[in-house]
């Protein structure tokens, strides 16, 4: 393709039917001129070249820009020579037959821990009730837990207003700070029980309380095995959380899932509940509002809840290591 600002169309002639009399074989007679793109008549490698372009980030380009717009795609595929002058509709159109969006973006975390694929695995393993290749048993049992940091208390300056005909509820955008919770919860992934707690901060002390809460009760107490699925905060990272809670409770297995991997997690599937129907909008008068919502919820919550239905699985996993793998080659 040239850089020059000549568009490419074909020198074939119309026929009496309004369409040109020549077979895709002629394409290597497609010649440049000062022109307008032909409509219905791009050829296919212009039609790369700009999807190629679309696939590659703007900045490098030199481009202030962080993520493309049809509009600025079009203005620079004519400002680099592709072609003379393009609408953004059939340029958007080009980009539809691939499913192609550089204009949407989402965020992600590229795991980097090395034994990545033996940790999800374990935890794949237990949410299908199985531990080092064999069956969990009837006195065996799950927890997923984490904490929830920084739940605050926003007092809105004006009184929420309720919905009306035609109207959505309104909140006041101003509000006024009333302090912070840490909500720790652990989540038993089979029987669908929820354990919670609010502290002032996280800590080792604090999630120490939240498994004492747990532990204290039955079928726990008396339990062969109950193992805490976690990841690798600083309450509960590395041996030292494994020799301090398994040396307090025997039957206790602390289970580390991947770095940077807190998908894999469940209670953050309960947490996400949590913020959709218990704390958004968050209008609060106080601390001890937000206690009492969070107390309420969860006995809410267990009344109609049901073991998620996790279906990503061992071969999933295989899946996904395969695709990062397939990334890392084409970025080399």
């Amino acid at each position: 393709m040239t850089r020059s600002l000549n568009a490419w169309i074909h020198c074939g002639k119309s026929s009496a039917a309004g369409e040109s009399d020549s077979s895709p074989n002629d394409w290597p007679d497609w010649r440049r001129c000062r022109d307008r793109v032909a409509p219905g008549l791009s050829p296919p490698e212009l039609v790369v070249q700009i999807k190629a372009l679309a696939c590659e980030l703007p900045a490098d380009h030199q481009l202030p820009l962080a993520r493309w717009s049809v509009p600025e795609l079009a203005r620079y595929a004519q400002d680099r020579g592709l072609v003379a002058t393009i609408s953004t509709s059939t340029l958007w159109r080009w980009l539809h037959d691939d499913a192609i969006r550089p204009w949407q973006h989402r965020c992600w975390i590229f795991p980097r821990d090395p034994d990545f694929a033996r940790k999800a695995g374990r935890l794949l393993d237990l949410y299908e009730r199985i531990w080092e290749g064999q069956r969990l048993g009837k006195n065996d049992f799950v927890i997923s837990a984490d904490e929830k940091t920084s739940i605050q208390a926003r007092a809105r300056i004006h009184p929420t207003l309720p919905p009306a005909p035609h109207q959505p509820m309104k909140v006041e955008h101003e509000y006024k700070r009333c302090g912070a919770w840490a909500y720790l919860a652990a989540w038993d992934v089979h029987r669908a029980k929820v354990f919670g707690r609010c502290e002032t901060k996280s800590g080792i002390v604090p999630f120490d309380r939240l498994v004492d809460q747990v532990m204290s009760q039955q079928p726990y107490r008396s339990a062969r095995r109950v193992f805490w699925i976690v990841d690798n905060g600083s309450s509960h990272r590395g041996k030292r959380a494994i020799d301090r809670l398994e040396g307090r409770y025997k039957n206790l297995r602390l289970v580390h899932g991947p770095v940077h991997a807190s998908w894999l997690n469940q209670i953050e599937i309960y947490f996400s509940i949590v913020q959709r129907k218990a704390l958004t909008p968050n209008d609060f008068p106080n601390l001890a509002a937000v206690a009492d919502r969070l107390r309420q919820f969860e006995i809410h919550f267990e009344a109609i809840a049901h073991p998620f239905e996790w279906k990503f699985t061992r071969k999933d996993l295989a899946i996904f290591l395969e695709k990062l793998a397939a990334h890392d080659r084409l970025a080399a």
